[in-house]
C-alpha cells in the first residue's frame, strides 16, 4: 500500500527491505514532507522529497488531490540540481502551474534536507500556493507573485536517520510548531536486555523495558501541550538476520481524535508494516492532525 501520494508510486519512500548493503541503506537518504494547500479553491497535496546518494542530491514536488491522485510531477535530478537554480510549468485543475526553486547558496548538513539560503516555490494563477526555505523576498521577486498569507498546512514528514546506538532528528509536531531535538537511544548490540528511550530536547519522555518482549508497541506522550501517540517496531533490530531497520511513527492527536486513536488496538505482527501506512492515509484523508514516520537504521 502507498503510504505517501501515488505521484511517488511504489518505488518512492517505502520500508526498505532489511537485507540491504550499506551501500543500499545509504541510498534511502531522504526525507519527504506533505503539504495541504489549495488550489482554484480546492484542496491538494504538495510532496516535496529531497534525496541524496551515491549520484548527488536530488528533488522531487508532486500534486495529488484530495482523493491521492497524482495530477502532476517533476523531478529534478541530482544532474539537474547541480544547476542549482531553475523552473517547470505543469498544469492541474485546468491552470498552469509553475514551480521555481534556487539553491544555489544552499547549506546543507548530513541529510539531503537543506538548511538554509534556498527557496522552492509553487505558483499557481500568480498566487504563491507553497514557499519553502528562508529566501522569501529573492523568491516573491522571482516569481512575481502576489505575496499574500500562504495556507499551506505541514500534515506529514517521512525520513531515514542513522546511528549506532542514537538516532536522531529535528521534529516539529505542527503546522509552525517548535522545533525539538529528537533523540531515539536503543544499544542492542551484546546487551541482555535491551532498552528504547526516546527524549525530547534531552529529556527522556518515554522508556521500554524487556524490549524483547515489548519490540512493538504505542504511548502517549505529551509535547507542547498536545498529546503524540509514538508507535515503534524494532523487530529487525532484536531478531533480524541482519541489521535492518526499525520504524517509529509520532501522530499527534487532536482532542476530537484523542479517543478513537487511543482505543485502536495494535494489530497481528505480521500486518503492523500496512497499519503505520494505513493511520498515515487515515490522518491525511480525516485531517486528523501531523505524522512522523521515522525508518531508523543502524550503522555498522
Amino acid at each position: 500500500m502507498r503510504d505517501f501520494p501515488s505521484c511517488f508510486g511504489e518505488n518512492g519512500v517505502q520500508v526498505a527491505d532489511s537485507s540491504l548493503s550499506n551501500t543500499s541503506k545509504n541510498a534511502q537518504n531522504l526525507v519527504t514532507c506533505v503539504y495541504q494547500c489549495r488550489i482554484r479553491g480546492r484542496s491538494c497535496l504538495i510532496t516535496v522529497t529531497w534525496s541524496k546518494n551515491l549520484m548527488g542530491q536530488g528533488l522531487s514536488v508532486g500534486i495529488d488531490d484530495s482523493a491521492n491522485q497524482c495530477l502532476c510531477k517533476v523531478d529534478i535530478k541530482p544532474w539537474l540540481f547541480s544547476k542549482r537554480k531553475g523552473s517547470k510549468s505543469l498544469e492541474a485543475y485546468s491552470c498552469k502551474i509553475d514551480i521555481y526553486w534556487d539553491l544555489s547558496s544552499a547549506k546543507f548538513g548530513s541529510g539531503p534536507e537543506p538548511l538554509e539560503g534556498f527557496y522552492v516555490g509553487v505558483v499557481a494563477n500568480k498566487q504563491m500556493v507553497l514557499l519553502l526555505g528562508d529566501m522569501k523576498k529573492e523568491a516573491y521577486k522571482k516569481t512575481g507573485a502576489t505575496p499574500v498569507p500562504s495556507t499551506a498546512v505541514f500534515v506529514a514528514k517521512k525520513e531515514h536517520v542513522f546511528g549506532k546506538r542514537v538516532c536522531g532528528t529535528k521534529a516539529q509536531f505542527c503546522d509552525n510548531g517548535q522545533i525539538h531535538d529528537l533523540i531515539i537511544e536503543c544499544d542492542t548490540i551484546g546487551v541482555n536486555d535491551p532498552c528504547l528511550i526516546i527524549r525530547l530536547d534531552g529529556k527522556a519522555l518515554m522508556q521500554v523495558k524487556r524490549l524483547r518482549w515489548k519490540f512493538r508497541g504505542n504511548h502517549t506522550i505529551l509535547v507542547d501541550g498536545m498529546a503524540v501517540e509514538v508507535y515503534w517496531d524494532v523487530h529487525n533490530w532484536l531478531f533480524g538476520a541482519t541489521l535492518g531497520n526499525a520504524v517509529f511513527m509520532f501522530k499527534t492527536l487532536l482532542a476530537a481524535e484523542e479517543k478513537l486513536w487511543v482505543s485502536q488496538p495494535i494489530p497481528n505482527p505480521s500486518t503492523l508494516q500496512w497499519s503505520f501506512s494505513q493511520r498515515f492515509q487515515d490522518s491525511k484523508s480525516q485531517n486528523l492532525g501531523f505524522s512522523l514516520i521515522l525508518y531508523a537504521w543502524k550503522n555498522e
